[in-house]
């Protein structure tokens, strides 16, 4: 069984190996520092569970190992009007003249908030 830790760990590589230390990532999560190590001997509290796991767009149940759909289950995490939000984005979300369809679109979505760190 994989622990809290090891997931996080396997994330952080999978997701934003462009950050390179522990301390850098925690920074960006809004982790205060040595936080991550210190799971390695207890569980994060709930709240620390969930920013993680917002940091990288998974699910609190992904990281605790209770499933291995790592796609976050939160209603909030699709744009109120997807549509709107992808036309601010300009003509990125057409290829070779072809408009995306919506599972596209929301790929394009998924890949442009780990770009931007949202």
């Amino acid at each position: 069984m994989t622990t809290f830790n090891e997931r996080v760990q396997n994330i952080w590589k999978e997701k934003r190996p462009d950050i390179k230390s522990v301390r850098k990532l925690e920074e960006k999560i809004g982790l205060s520092n040595g936080t991550i190590a210190s799971w390695k001997k207890s569980s994060p509290s709930k709240s620390k569970m969930e920013q993680v796991a917002d940091f990288f767009g998974v699910s609190v149940d992904y990281l605790l190992g209770n499933t291995d759909d790592m796609h976050s289950n939160k209603q909030d995490d699709m744009p109120i009007d997807l549509e709107e939000t992808l036309s601010k984005l300009g003509p990125a979300v057409s290829f070779g003249g072809k408009e995306l369809t919506d599972e596209q679109k929301l790929k394009f979505y998924e890949m442009a908030k780990l770009m931007f760190g949202d």
